[in-house]
């Protein structure tokens, strides 16, 4: 088994973080990994959507300290390392919002430092009760300088500011409360809740989600006004779609649609 397993069902592609020993760290490998599978994943249309999940008792734990510790040699060559490698981790991370399919998160454990970045960046995310997050690398004396730029993005700035500042972890409730997540279950509904509202979404015209995505974040760091100047034009685009105007005389007609792209 690889450090990162890859399982498509009903037209959603779940991907396993599968280091468990290392708390899903992502490690140099881990990014590698991910980054490669979100690069194939983008052009397929076979696939509609994305759950993201974590093997063993955590779902992610951050970075990988002890291969940080060991990149930094000399100053010179441990400033190159963290730069390359912060610089691969927001690529990474921005893939994730680039990709025409929604991303979610299925999280227990912790969700740490990188790891709650990674959940914070995420389209959506579901996670058992018990699960804590936290941005803790104050504790050690790193502030969590980028996983702070996804989470302050998730939830209101000085519950974000607190996080950053104290370490202390917040609960799966207090995150869904935030908006971090979208929904607290059981441990025993985790897995099948995260792959209902994949599917539920895989459902859709996937065309219509993947413009509707795009346009998501597009307009949400817009001003008003240019905002909806930008949407309409996206609507505009998506009502010449052959398919939307199938989805709408299906809805008038009472019958399912006959779509004739994934």
């Amino acid at each position: 088994m690889g450090i990162l397993e890859r399982c498509d069902t009903n037209a959603v592609a779940h991907l396993h973080l599968n280091s468990p020993e290392r708390l899903n760290a992502l490690s140099d490998e881990m990014l590698a990994a991910l980054q490669s599978e979100f690069d194939k994943v983008k052009d397929d249309r076979s696939i509609r959507a994305i759950v993201l999940s974590g093997a063993g008792k955590a779902f992610c734990a951050g970075h990988d300290l002890k291969q940080m510790t060991a990149g930094r040699q000399t100053e010179d060559a441990g400033k190159a390392y963290f730069k390359d490698l912060f610089d691969r981790c927001a690529k990474m991370m921005l893939t994730i919002r680039a990709l025409p399919q929604p991303v979610i998160a299925q999280v227990h454990g912790i969700a740490t430092a990188a790891g709650c970045q990674l959940v914070a960046s995420c389209d959506m995310a579901v996670a058992a009760q018990g699960t804590r997050f936290g941005v803790n690398g104050v504790n050690i004396g790193l502030f969590c300088s980028t996983p702070m730029v996804a989470l302050s993005r998730n939830i209101p700035r000085k519950q974000a500011f607190e996080m950053l500042t104290t370490g202390h972890f917040i609960s799966a409730e207090k995150a869904e409360a935030l908006g971090l997540i979208n929904k607290v279950v059981t441990p025993e509904e985790l897995a099948g809740a995260a792959t209902e509202l994949a599917e539920t979404v895989a459902a859709k015209l996937g065309a219509a989600v993947a413009i509707g995505k795009e346009a998501f974040y597009n307009q949400i760091e817009m001003p008003m006004a240019q905002a909806y100047d930008y949407a309409g034009d996206v609507m505009v685009q998506n009502m010449l779609y052959r398919d939307t105007a199938e989805g709408i005389a299906a809805f008038l007609e009472k019958r399912p649609p006959d779509w004739q792209q994934s």
